[in-house]
């Protein structure tokens, strides 16, 4: 635990601070509460769009404005969080531009930024421990895209 809280603790590898959109259905509150309050902490502005307790809400209501608000600019990255995860990325990924990856561990979280410059993030409350969601977070938040021959491959995303 003394590990993790150090990483946790770190300066963002970035050095970048970020306008970062965040949103869940009831059974990510929890989390989403949580790696609010660490975004913070990191010195990120973080929007929340909803939900406000574990009270049973349709996950779109809440998933889709995060989606938004990445697609349209308003702010650089956003994080969503549902019992899976599953849901609330295929509501992310219907908006154009939002390329929202669904990740379980440190390694698909690199990856989705290295390779596929994930600009959201899904997560799983159900799935994941608390410390494994943080870490993902902050792995996701400081892994930079490799461009190179990704770029024509994400550019294929949204042709018509």
């Amino acid at each position: 635990m003394d590990a993790l809280v150090k990483f946790l603790s770190q300066q963002p590898i970035a050095d970048k601070l970020m306008k970062i959109a965040i949103g869940s259905d009831h059974a990510g509150f929890r989390y989403k509460e949580k790696i609010k309050q660490y975004l913070a902490e990191l010195g990120h502005q973080v929007t929340d769009f909803g939900t406000d307790s574990e009270e049973p809400v349709d996950y779109p209501l809440f998933i889709r404005p995060v989606a938004l608000s990445v697609a349209n600019g308003e702010v650089e990255r956003g994080i969503v969080l549902g019992g899976s995860g599953n849901g609330e990325a295929m509501a992310a990924n219907r908006v154009r531009g939002v390329r929202c990856a669904l990740c379980w561990n440190s390694e698909s979280a690199r990856l989705s930024r290295q390779h596929n410059d994930a600009n959201m993030l899904s997560l799983g409350q159900r799935m994941l421990t608390e410390e494994t969601a943080l870490r993902i977070v902050r792995v996701w938040l400081d892994t930079t895209f490799e461009g190179g021959r990704h770029v024509r491959r994400i550019q294929l995303l949204d042709v018509e």
